[in-house]
């Protein structure tokens, strides 16, 4: 029985099922007379119009003014998502290309991520993105000094995934007794073991004002280079952590009647350039599900028009990244569901095998990649 809450019956159901299949085929509105061919629904058209005019009050169906047909709302597509949609295998050709692409690049993440997306946007026909999110879980996992002069010297910061960034450091000319330096090779090496021992292996949440407090008082004769250094070792932690977009395909939305008007068309455009409210959707996700942000869910108000997903790459509880499409709210989900879950699959399943390191350039720049 129906309840008053908008739940639907399973006719409803049925009716919403068979109009977002083919609207998503096709792009046309849906009247009673095709979904009289739908041998599911034994019941008549003035049957099939009531319940069709139910949905739309309910909030499922949408008609256009042009039409006498309807269309899915964007309730109705959440409930698609959520409870209708069928389950997509792919093809053996689809999965062989998929591991024969990601093979041949096999590289650091970052490289890994960006072929993804391409495979994504070429598999579905939608934009596809790489997405490199902010954790808050960047460490440094060991830290060398490189002596220089007395006056200068390299901080050479070395992350668990092995890649390295290397710092210029200036030392104070004040820090001097009798006239003579005290910064010295041997105290160049000092400086490198406090770090060690006191912030190497921290998120930069972690390193703390008593931390900072025990490495001056590890180092005295050397203690005005400590904050400096760790605003150094602040700086590389951030830029290390500034999360990056990478887009593929962009050209295809052009195909999709929903991005024929020029100016909305640019306005969707000119939002991949503000990379940060993407990467926050993706970095606020829990856990490796897949994600459907449909329409004005996003927090991005051009997205209106459009849907995004993306599927978080998850290793020891952390987000290495994430590979994601964008599309008109038509997008055939099921498609898009199965090549995400195919492609961050593998991508794990090589994490798991140490087939990649896990980490990468971290430029944190992200522009299209033509194909």
């Amino acid at each position: 029985m129906e309840e008053e809450n908008g739940r639907l019956t399973e006719r409803q159901m049925l009716i919403l099922k068979a109009i977002v299949d083919y609207h998503i085929s096709n792009g046309e509105p849906v009247g009673s007379k095709y979904l009289m061919q739908n041998e599911q629904l034994r019941c008549s058209s003035a049957t099939i119009r009531n319940e069709m005019a139910e949905l739309e009050r309910k909030g499922y169906l949408e008609q256009p003014h042009t039409s006498a047909g309807r269309v899915p709302s964007e309730r109705g597509y959440r409930f698609y998502v959520d409870a209708l949609i069928e389950h997509y295998e792919m093809t053996a050709r689809e999965a062989a290309v998929i591991n024969a692409q990601l093979k041949s690049k096999m590289g650091e993440l970052d490289q890994i991520l960006v072929t993804a997306s391409k495979l994504a946007s070429s598999l579905t026909n939608y934009t596809g993105i790489a997405v490199k999110p902010k954790t808050g879980e960047v460490r440094i996992a060991r830290f060398d000094a490189v002596y220089m002069n007395e006056n200068n010297f390299l901080l050479v910061m070395v992350t668990p995934a092995g890649s390295a960034k290397t710092k210029h450091i200036h030392v104070d000319a004040g820090i001097t007794q009798s006239g003579c330096s005290l910064f010295t090779q041997s105290g160049c090496s000092l400086v490198a073991d406090a770090l060690n021992r006191n912030i190497a292996g921290l998120t930069a949440q972690e390193i703390t004002l008593p931390l900072i407090i025990q490495l001056e008082s590890e180092v005295p004769e050397l203690a005005a280079l400590v904050n400096p250094i760790i605003k150094v070792v602040y700086d590389v932690m951030n830029e290390l952590d500034s999360g990056g977009l990478k887009f593929s395909g962009v050209n295809r939305l052009l195909q999709y009647p929903e991005f024929t008007d020029v100016g909305q068309l640019q306005e969707l455009l000119g939002s991949f350039e503000e990379e940060d409210d993407i990467i926050n959707i993706v970095s606020d996700a829990q856990g490796d599900d897949i994600n459907v942000v449909i329409g004005s869910e996003s927090p991005v108000r051009v997205f209106n028009n459009s849907s995004f997903v993306f599927k978080p790459i998850v290793k020891d509880g952390v987000t290495l990244g994430a590979i994601g499409i964008i599309g008109p709210r038509r997008m055939d989900y099921a498609k898009v569901l199965s090549t995400l879950e195919g492609l961050c699959d593998r991508i794990s399943r090589m994490l798991g095998t140490n087939e990649l390191p896990e980490g990468g350039n971290q430029d944190g720049s992200g522009k299209e990649e033509s194909e």
